[in-house]
């Protein structure tokens, strides 16, 4: 297929790129509002609001994200950055910050509220720039031209257009990727590699994506392999990045939908679910696209001799042994949620147009199989 992207935003990667941040947003006004985790590390903002402040930046800081806050907060958001004035909008933190800071940047110099957008209000190329630091989690939509939200008045996920150029610049500071350790860390690397096998065996993949979503799998799966002291910051903040901008050029899938659609139904974390559903994701795609299965086998080991078709259905077990090993469950069921509350969920997520991209038809029956296994 023809290949069509642009390289934006401008993308600052490594160790300590957070001291560049004053550089960078200078460019973009002497006044910005930052959206931050709530569970950040106090020290890490303080250092950004000294390092802005330093370039001459005064800052703004809505520290009050948390991970089941709603994408309606965006409003109180923009109510600040629209008081103080603000020429730009920093996101600092985790998936559900950069949605939040990425719909502010939109809303403000459009004065809509999120409902406006979530119903379709058209932004008419009008938004601030916006500048992502991300610090935990892989970013399914950071390059992609939309993003998937969850609706705050009926809990079902939809998405909404992003306009071109929104994002301006995208800082990774490894030093910032990655708190946590053992367990919860290797969630988080499930969650990075569920999205990256299902964008590697998408419809929409091409040479590419390919290639940058293998390299990513290279660095999932080599930290899964060694085991909980081999999950280091600087693989996970390349990994992640090479996954984010394979997505844009590939598509995610149900892999990426339901996990939004789980989390917004229950208090079950996204990670957690994408976790859970890896094997059962795995086991579809070896027998929807066996070749590209067989190739991530063979970044979990030796499959010299053995047949496609073998070396894909390895790679399930090769899954679940690393699950196990690191112990991570392939179920939900600690979290005692019934399948009732999230059915009607799950099946918004199955109806939203990137899920369409996936190479077998995600029907309402593998949908529900699906969840009985993991509930």
């Amino acid at each position: 297929m023809d290949i069509s992207f642009r390289l934006d935003p401008e993308t600052i990667i490594g160790t300590d790129t957070l001291s560049m941040a004053g550089t960078i947003c200078s460019r973009y006004g002497n006044r910005l509002m930052v959206a931050a985790d709530h569970d950040l590390d106090s020290q890490y903002v303080k250092r950004l609001k000294d390092i802005l402040e330093d370039s001459g930046i005064e800052t703004i800081i809505f520290d009050g994200i948390q991970e089941d806050s709603g994408v309606d907060m965006a409003d109180n958001i923009v109510e600040l950055c629209r008081a103080a004035h603000c020429s730009a909008v920093l996101g600092f933190g985790g998936p559900k910050t950069q949605t939040i800071a990425r719909m502010t940047a939109i809303m403000a110099p459009m004065r809509v509220s999120s409902f406006e957008l979530l119903d379709g209000r058209k932004f008419k190329n009008k938004f601030l720039p916006f500048i992502a630091i991300p610090t935990a989690g892989i970013d399914t939509f950071l390059f992609s031209d939309f993003f998937a939200v969850v609706d705050p008045r009926d809990r079902l996920v939809r998405t909404i257009a992003s306009p071109e150029k929104l994002c301006a610049a995208l800082i990774v500071d490894s030093n910032l990727s990655f708190s946590l350790s053992g367990n919860a860390a290797a969630v988080f690397i499930f969650e990075g590699l569920c999205n990256t096998i299902e964008a590697y065996c998408s419809t929409r993949t091409n040479f590419f994506s390919d290639a940058l979503l293998e390299r990513a799998l290279f660095f999932f799966i080599k930290m899964l392999k060694g085991g909980s002291e081999n999950i280091d910051a600087e693989n996970i903040a390349q990994a992640d990045f090479l996954s984010s901008m394979g997505l844009a050029l590939s598509s995610p899938g149900i892999g990426a939908a339901l996990p939004l659609a789980i989390n917004a139904r229950s208090p079950i974390p996204k990670q957690n679910a994408a976790a859970a559903l890896l094997p059962f994701l795995t086991e579809k795609l070896a027998a929807a696209r066996p070749e590209k299965i067989a190739r991530v086998a063979s970044f979990f080991g030796n499959t010299k001799g053995a047949s496609v078709a073998e070396s894909a259905n390895s790679s399930v077990d090769a899954v679940r042994r690393c699950m196990d090993s690191l112990g991570v469950k392939p179920s939900l069921k600690e979290f005692n949620v019934s399948l009732d509350r999230l059915m009607a969920a799950a099946e918004s997520a199955r109806c939203l147009e990137f899920v369409s991209n996936s190479p077998w038809i995600v029907s309402q029956e593998d949908l529900f199989s699906i969840l009985k296994q993991i509930l």
